[in-house]
This record gives structure tokens, C-alpha cells and sequence, in this order.
């Protein structure tokens, strides 16, 4: 093969049908963050972070009042959303605890860190960080590529990661209890259970583990793909 993509090339943005216009713009701005950049009427809507034109657009153009797409047909796994550090990825997810939406994974996967869950329409969405690319697990033959792998992401730890870093809203304003509280909830909501002590091995939620002895697919991404 004697192409190869710019190196610089990334992927831009999702686009995706949506079966509710103002119910998926309330996922993406008030629960990931996203901000409204553009809308056509009640039909499509553009969204992005960091003032970007759109990492997200949203209609309805097809797909108004549609059901999700049903199970075992082809199209979108999921779409993924990187964050630049470890503690904007436990911030993101603490809001998403917050909102109670439910996760559907959690896992390390050697390179980076991620969270699944999914949006209104069912769409699977990945919010994840990198580790950097020096820590990357490669090949035991030394050949090229990487050697990922996935194994349960301790969503405790992670959460104790969110007030490490400046917020967008600060955080390190609020007391110190009402913090670890917080976090303590947090913890409850994603798993369904009450988190172990500090002082105890943390563990896997129960939520999470079931969908793993399952073998779910989202626990278990193809080489590549994630």
C-alpha cells in the first residue's frame, strides 16, 4: 500500500440522527458540556469544546421520532471523546454520575483509561484519556503497533482525580468533607453500591463487573477499534 494518511489528519466530528433534537442538546451541553454553537430551527444543532465550529452535530432530518437503532445491526459502535488529562476525564464522569446517567463500562485498556455509556438514542459514547504514548504497551516481538488490552477501570480512584487540576468551576472552594462526600456519592450512583472504605482494596462496581462476565462487547473492544 503506498498511501498513507497525513499524519496530521484527525477526526473532526459525529454526526449523528437523533429521534429528539432538544433532548439530545440537553445530553450533550448539560450532562458531557458541550457547547451550542449553531441550530437550524428544530432540526439540526452543532456543538463543540473550546470554541471549535462542531465536534458534535445532531438532527433530526431522517430521523424524527425514530426508535434507536435496533440491536445487531450495523453502524455506529460508539463515539469517542478524548480528554486531556486523567482528572478532566474524572470530572466528566462525575457529572455524568450526577446526572445519573448509567455507565455501561469502565476499563483500562493500557493505552488510556475509558468510560462508556450512552446517549438518548442509545448511541454508545466513550469519554477516555491517554496515557502518554511512552507508557503505551507494545508488542512483546518489539514489532510495531501497540498491545492493548482491557482490564477493570477502578472508577474510585479515578473519581479522586477530579479536584486535582482547576476546573472549569472551581472546585477547591468547596470544603474538604463536602468533596469526599461528593465523590462518595458519585461512587454510589455509577455503581449502584455503596463504595468500600479508603482503607479497603477498592473493587470493580458490581454494575460494571456484570456486564464483563456477560462479555460484553464494550468490555471486550477489537484490536484497534476500542
Amino acid at each position: 500500500m503506498d498511501y498513507v494518511i497525513d499524519e496530521g489528519a484527525r477526526v473532526g466530528h459525529v454526526h449523528l440522527k437523533v429521534s429528539d433534537l432538544e433532548r439530545s442538546i440537553a445530553f450533550y451541553r448539560d450532562v458531557l458540556g458541550f457547547e451550542l454553537q449553531q441550530r437550524f430551527g428544530s432540526e439540526a444543532a452543532f456543538l463543540s469544546a473550546g470554541g471549535y465550529h462542531h465536534h458534535v452535530g445532531l438532527n433530526t432530518w431522517m430521523s424524527r421520532g425514530g426508535p434507536p437503532a435496533p440491536g445487531g445491526s450495523a453502524g455506529l459502535f460508539h463515539a469517542a471523546f478524548l480528554y486531556p488529562t486523567r482528572a478532566a476525564l474524572a470530572r466528566a464522569v462525575l457529572r455524568v454520575a450526577q446526572a445519573r446517567v448509567p455507565l455501561s463500562g469502565a476499563s483500562d485498556h493500557g493505552v488510556s483509561e475509558a468510560v462508556y455509556l450512552a446517549d438518548p438514542d442509545q448511541n454508545g459514547i466513550e469519554l477516555y484519556w491517554d496515557r502518554p504514548r511512552e507508557e503505551w504497551p507494545r508488542p512483546a516481538d518489539g514489532g510495531d503497533g501497540v498491545e492493548m488490552f482491557t482490564q477493570p477501570l477502578d472508577l474510585q480512584d479515578l473519581l479522586a482525580q477530579a479536584e486535582t487540576e482547576p476546573a472549569a468551576t472551581p472546585l477547591e472552594k468547596r470544603p474538604a468533607r463536602k468533596r469526599a462526600l461528593r465523590r462518595r456519592r458519585a461512587a454510589t450512583e455509577v455503581s449502584g453500591k455503596e463504595p468500600a472504605e479508603s482503607r479497603t482494596p477498592p473493587e470493580a462496581p458490581e454494575a460494571i463487573s456484570s456486564r464483563r462476565e456477560t462479555g460484553s462487547e464494550i468490555e471486550k473492544p477489537r484490536p484497534g477499534t476500542r
